[in-house]
């Protein structure tokens, strides 16, 4: 099996390549025309073999890469091609809100699909949007990487920013064997939210190290209140840890100034970086091509 790693996600593909037992790992050239096009070569002996080409698709220009990316290996006769999108931009339409829009998550699918036989991603905006596939599709999840992060730090109180994320919190609670709370939400605008602790908070948090479990962080305001709140609380440390760490403008700085540490896989590079969610993706990777 071999491993293709495009340019937004070389460090992860290398990753997953040494998961597979050293499966033989490449970086494909690229460069731009002068008018802006985009040109990709992929090298080494693929013909006949399964490869998988690993890509998040934070940008349009990451997108068009993967789709050249899949075309090359598929006219290089690749026997079967595994497709690996850990952060599946465009995700977050995965429904049509007003007249005339795109339904922009199942689109997307269907473009990444073409040239694939197998898909996976890592923890969806929806997981439903995996019904959007007409292939086999799996869904990685960010919380087991994160969960082998934490067992090496002295956490108290695993907490959910909204009532949202209760089931990613409550599978981190049961891996770590923590107790846990979601917080009341009330969304003022896009950037903007007010919260609460839940009135049906039975555990102390006074002291204690309490840890914020969240999918995306992009913006970051939703995590910055909840620090501000828990530290109203008493709470000893914070620290907010997620599975893809977008930290748009000047996120990961007004997080930092909150909490004591910020954590996040490896789905997109970023300066919370620390926690990997290769072996995840390879045991995928084995389970659908065993030997």
């Amino acid at each position: 099996m071999h491993v293709i790693g495009g340019t937004a996600s070389t460090a992860l593909a290398e990753r997953i390549s040494r998961e597979l037992g050293n499966s033989p790992f490449g970086i494909p050239f690229t460069k731009r025309f002068p008018d802006g096009e985009l040109y990709v070569r992929v090298g080494g002996r693929l013909e006949g073999d399964d490869v998988v080409i690993v890509q998040s698709t934070r940008t349009d220009q990451d997108l068009i890469e993967l789709m050249l990316l899949e075309d090359a290996v598929r006219e290089a006769g690749a026997r079967r091609i595994f497709v690996v999108v850990p952060y599946f931009g465009y995700a977050r339409q995965d429904r049509r809100f007003f007249p005339g829009e795109p339904v922009s998550a199942r689109a997307l699918c269907r473009h990444v699909e073409l040239d694939a036989d197998e898909i996976i991603t890592v923890d969806l905006h929806s997981s439903q949007s995996l019904s959007n596939f007409s292939k086999p599709a799996f869904e990685a999840s960010g919380i087991p990487a994160i969960a082998r992060l934490l067992r090496e730090r002295p956490v108290d109180l695993l907490a959910s920013p909204d009532k949202g994320g209760i089931d990613r919190v409550r599978r981190m609670a049961q891996l770590l064997d923590r107790p846990w709370f979601a917080l009341e939400k009330k969304r003022i605008d896009s950037e903007h939210v007010e919260l609460s602790l839940p009135a049906s908070l039975s555990v102390p948090i006074e002291g204690k190290h309490v840890v914020l479990i969240d999918d995306v962080i992009s913006t970051g305001g939703t995590i910055v209140e909840a620090a501000k709140l828990l530290k109203k609380h008493g709470v000893g440390a914070i620290s907010a840890a997620c599975t893809h760490g977008l930290f748009l403008r000047d996120a990961f700085e007004r997080i930092k100034a909150v909490t004591d540490e910020v954590y996040s896989t490896d789905t997109l590079g970023n300066p919370a970086e620390k926690a990997s969610v290769a072996p995840d993706i390879a045991q995928i990777l084995r389970r659908q091509a065993p030997g």
